[in-house]
């Protein structure tokens, strides 16, 4: 089975910065999209940005275009959420997630990790 384990998260004031990881171990798969979503208190999980395992194309919510920037690295097996300006509405629990080549849905998800930002 692979394992997502993110990491980055804390508490970081309004107009601040973090830089999210999220690393993939055990078993090699076959993944098309890795992505980012979150979920806020008594919000719906929602999207904030993903890339491709192979190509340029990014895609981002258009709460975080602009401030939010998602990149890779195949030979770590990882993938980053590089956050600037960061808002209070950002605070949420990060995921990471994975979709398989042969898959319509994201069915790769790590635990999460937490991002607080204050005013």
């Amino acid at each position: 089975q692979v394992q997502l384990v993110e990491s980055g998260g804390g508490l970081v004031q309004a107009g601040g910065s973090l830089r999210l990881s999220c690393s993939a171990s055990g078993l090699a798969v076959s993944v098309a999209l890795m992505g980012w979503f979150r979920q806020a208190p008594g919000k719906e999980r929602e999207f904030v940005a993903a890339i491709p395992y192979f190509g340029s194309s990014t895609s981002y919510a258009d709460s975080v275009r602009g401030r939010f920037t998602i990149s890779r690295d195949n030979a770590k097996n990882t993938i980053y959420l590089q956050m600037t300006d960061l808002k209070p509405e950002d605070t949420a629990v990060y995921y990471c997630a994975g979709r398989l080549i042969w898959s319509s849905s994201y069915s790769l998800w790590g635990q999460g990790t937490q991002v607080t930002v204050s005013s």
